[in-house]
């Protein structure tokens, strides 16, 4: 059965923080708060986590899995950035964009496009989400929180933990944060170009 968290959106309790990290950190997976959905994470380094998220959502194994970070120094770890990239992430994060790049070496293979060698990285403005991170000391390995046969994320904790409350660890109540799902935007060619548009500005990637 599911734990259950209710986290104050702009004032975490440092205590149920860490609780929840502690979760995370020995292999469980959470329901949390983003600033465009709820999503589903666990520990980057994970392998059985990871393929619980995959079966929740039934997943093939050309998803590509997102890291959620807390800073541009940290997707610089994880993706491969060139200057004109760091400007463009620099000036859009934090906000609700995921961004498609070359991983670097740090990236566990399993969690990369299996041709591609892509990740999608994240760094969302959501202040549960920055004291997670914060907490944890690095990535949530994350998807949006969207079940088989549906178009939309869920979007009441409650509900939530209803439905997962055996295929989940904990489901965190962090308030409403809406349910459009990022803009993804694919940086590995020249030409930044639009995958998804979503809850994050699109007319700023067209020519």
């Amino acid at each position: 059965m599911a734990q259950f968290f209710q986290i104050h959106p702009e004032n975490p309790q440092l205590r149920l923080i860490r609780s929840a990290v502690d979760i995370i950190r020995q292999g469980g997976v959470v329901v949390y708060p983003t600033d465009s959905s709820y999503a589903l994470g666990c520990h980057i380094g994970d392998k059985a986590a990871m393929e619980r998220i995959r079966a929740i959502r039934r997943l093939d194994d050309k998803h590509n899995f997102t890291l959620v970070c807390r800073d541009l120094s940290e997707i610089a770890n994880y993706a491969k950035l060139d200057n004109h990239h760091y400007r463009m992430l620099k000036n859009l994060t934090p906000g609700p964009y995921t961004f498609i790049s070359k991983a670097t070496k740090q990236v566990p293979r399993r969690l990369q496009h299996p041709k591609k060698k892509t990740i999608g990285i994240r760094v969302p403005d959501n202040v549960i989400v920055r004291a997670l991170l914060a907490e944890l000391d690095e990535p949530i390995m994350s998807s949006t929180l969207i079940l088989p046969g549906e178009e939309m994320p869920l979007t009441d904790p409650y509900e939530m933990r209803d439905i997962l409350s055996h295929q989940v660890d904990l489901v965190i109540d962090g308030g409403y944060c809406g349910f459009e799902d990022s803009t993804v935007v694919d940086i590995e060619g020249d030409t930044p170009f639009v995958v998804r548009a979503g809850k994050g500005d699109t007319s700023l990637f067209e020519t």
